[in-house]
């Protein structure tokens, strides 16, 4: 009936928790009482045989509910916040059981508590009134013992979950908020644990060895690992299928009516629009979602194995303390009991956990799997008719196996050569792009030092020595001496505008100026160190030449003046003249698009004949 007033379910198994379990165990407890009561004389033996009996059930059910009655109460007080609420609750409760009282429902969830703790003292008040020498004494004293301990038991799991609760809960908290707590009492605690620690490692102290919790501590890890690696797994998987989905093959438009293409379009459009897209629902229903709880599950349980390290380290300081002095402050006393009781608990309920992650994890494992599964039978079934039109169905899947083989061999064969081919034909540039604002710096140099004497980097040189120097790829240097003070010809001083030092000789090359623009122009009077200047392209048509004289562009080029002309990598060029005008043939005038300009020459390589490269897949 609570449930009409919109209580949450989450509410309601916090509220009664296992009552059902509760209210079993009790009705059954009950008919046995009843049934031994009718035994005439050995009524009062058969009551205690009874409670023997119930003792582990008994202490079972009541742990659980008895640990979950204080947050019952939190939600007890939060509701008594509506007036409206909570008189509704009152009016359902007043209904079923008068007797409840203006108390209600706080009335009812002390009910379970008080029962059981009065069973011990039932039993004492009937063992007070048997007789000593009587046969059902000794029954009866083993009962009213046994259901206290039951009472005892039931405290102190209470009191151990009441520990651990403080220590489940997983805050995220910021830097700053992390810092303001940070006090002299918590960096005195820090700090006394890393002592303890530092002595372990040393082996000043000895450690204490706990292999049951260890092995627990080692399963639940592992199966944690396995939970973080299949939750990227599946994220990966789920990224991978909104890339897949974003893909619609089956909307490109092909001027090819009806056959093969149609059908692939046909196919194309069921796989995209209902097969991958129902996939991709059920995976996050049925496998993302209970993977995502599972890990949030183990949250608590490795926050209190943190925990217990912490307390751990705290209670071996106070048990060297206690064997030392032979007493311990109160709160170090407290940190013993709060080690006891963690580990306690852990060692108590890993196991149930660790087992019930295992089986959650082999569930998931093999809805994905079923999933997989699913998904290929129904992409095969959709497939069928369009893999008969297929020119190689009639091929067993060995045969098919082998065909593939052979012609990916033959394919990659071809690949090959026509690599060895390219490479042939294709010098290195013997001049290469400047690093990005390194013009200044060129510029200083070569008015410095004269363009014979400018060299560039050919790779990365790290330096190893005190006086080497450390430069990327591309950079330029001026050479000041070709050797080194020992007479090391493979180590050459070089300036690099703002440094002196060595590099190796073999990473180095001549630098070969490029013209500017005002040379180009004609605004500049040449002199001996002066760069060659870039010839102003000839407005007469000039006669094409054959087509051997086709080339690529190694690498891109990009224009400097209007008497340049910019190029990108593997783009076709038609040279129109393999020099400038003065005959320098570090620069030729090609044509692009349309368009004539200069390049440098050492950015073309030559096609070795008029048939243009290809291959041919394999017949």
């Amino acid at each position: 009936r609570l449930c009409s007033f919109q209580l949450p379910q989450e509410d309601l198994d916090v509220l009664f928790s296992n009552i059902d379990d509760v209210i079993k165990v009790n009705s059954r407890l009950l008919r046995d009482l009843q049934d031994a009561a009718s035994r005439g004389e050995e009524q009062v033996r058969l009551v205690g045989d009874v409670f023997l009996e119930f003792q582990e059930e008994l202490e079972q059910v009541y742990k659980v509910y008895c640990a979950s009655y204080e947050q019952a109460l939190l939600l007890v007080e939060n509701y008594q916040k509506d007036p409206e609420l909570q008189r509704g609750i009152q009016r359902t409760i007043e209904a079923v059981l008068p007797q409840a009282g203006p108390s209600g429902l706080s009335f009812l969830l002390v009910n379970p508590l008080q029962r059981v703790t009065k069973y011990p003292l039932l039993l004492q008040k009937i063992l007070e009134n048997t007789l000593p020498d009587a046969s059902a004494y000794p029954v009866l004293q083993r009962a009213a013992s046994a259901l206290q301990d039951v009472v005892t038991h039931i405290n102190e799991y209470k009191r151990r979950k009441e520990v651990a609760s403080r220590y489940t809960k997983v805050e995220q908290l910021s830097l700053r908020e992390r810092l303001a707590r940070i006090n002299t009492h918590t960096l005195s605690k820090k700090t006394t644990r890393l002592s303890q620690l530092l002595k372990q490692e040393a082996g000043l102290v000895p450690k204490l060895e706990d292999k049951e919790f260890d092995d627990l501590e080692e399963k639940f890890h592992c199966v944690s690992l396995c939970v973080t690696e299949l939750k990227s797994n599946v994220a990966a998987h789920l990224d991978a299928l909104e890339v897949l989905l974003r893909f619609r093959p089956h909307e490109s438009h092909l001027d090819i009516p009806g056959g093969p293409v149609a059908q692939y379009g046909d196919l194309a459009r069921d796989l995209q629009l209902q097969a991958f897209p129902q996939f991709k629902q059920r995976l996050e229903g049925l496998v993302w979602q209970p993977l995502c709880s599972l890990a949030k599950a183990l949250a608590g349980p490795q926050n209190l194995i943190r925990k217990r390290l912490d307390k751990l380290l705290d209670f071996e300081r106070a048990e060297e303390k206690l064997s030392e002095v032979g007493s311990v402050t109160y709160e170090e006393e407290a940190a013993r009991h709060t080690y006891q009781a963690l580990n306690s608990l852990l060692v108590a309920e890993l196991p149930q956990f660790n087992q019930l992650a295992v089986q959650w994890l082999r569930q998931i494992l093999c809805t994905l799997v079923t999933l997989q599964g699913d998904l290929a039978k129904h992409v095969l079934q959709r497939a069928e008719s369009s893999l008969a039109q297929l020119p190689h169905h009639h091929l067993s899947e060995p045969a098919f196996r082998d065909l593939v083989a052979d012609t990916l061999d033959q394919a990659g064969h071809q690949l090959r050569s026509f690599q060895e081919n390219f490479e042939k034909v294709l010098p290195p540039p013997t001049t290469r792009p400047l690093l990005p604002g390194a013009e200044r710096q060129v510029q200083a140099l070569l008015s410095r030092y004269g363009s014979g004497k400018l060299y560039q980097v050919t790779s990365n040189i790290s330096g190893s020595g005190t006086l080497d120097l450390t430069l990327p790829r591309g950079h330029v240097v001026a050479l000041l001496q070709n050797k080194d003070t020992k007479g090391n010809s493979s180590r050459w001083l070089v300036d690099t505008g703002g440094h002196r030092g060595y590099v190796p000789a073999g990473k180095l090359e001549l630098y070969r100026v490029a013209p500017s623009e005002e040379d180009l122009r004609g605004q500049a009077k040449p002199h001996e160190n002066s760069r060659q200047l870039t010839p102003e392209p000839t407005l007469a048509p000039v006669p094409s030449v054959p087509a051997v004289t086709q080339v690529v562009a190694v690498c891109p080029f990009a224009a400097r003046s209007s008497h340049e002309v910019s190029l990108q990598a593997g783009q076709q060029v038609t040279v129109l003249e393999a020099q400038d005008k003065k005959g320098n043939p570090e620069w030729s005038l090609v044509e692009v698009n349309g368009q004539r300009g200069y390049v440098p020459s050492s950015f073309l390589a030559r096609v070795p004949g008029p048939a243009p490269w290809g291959w041919s897949l394999p017949s």
